[in-house]
């Protein structure tokens, strides 16, 4: 029989070793999993993001067009300074009529 196959240092340096290793991998495991959060996470905060900028240009798309529509209308300049501001032309009167709640 070969004595170094029942060589009690050689079969724990093989326990070590195995044990190690598999501490390893476990340590491994666990950071993947983190790392994998973390690029959930991320991947999440990008799409809301991404969501929120196409937003802003629809609204940036809109203000441009009614900037457009002001400076080539001034009948419309007239209409939104008398409905929301109040304003009238000089020697006009205005009349408020308040509704009944």
């Amino acid at each position: 029989m070969n004595v170094e196959l029942f060589n009690p240092l050689r079969w724990n340096k093989k326990i070590l070793l195995g044990l190690l290793g598999l501490v390893i991998i476990i340590w491994f495991l666990f950071i993947d999993v983190y790392s994998l959060k973390i690029r959930w996470e991320l991947a999440q905060q990008k799409k809301e993001l991404i969501q929120k900028t196409e937003k802003l240009k629809n609204e940036a798309e809109i203000l441009e067009q009614n900037i457009q529509k002001l400076e080539n209308n001034p009948d419309l300049i007239e209409k939104i300074a008398r409905e929301e501001y109040g304003m009238k032309k000089p020697g006009e009167r205005v009349y408020i009529i308040k509704k009944k709640e």
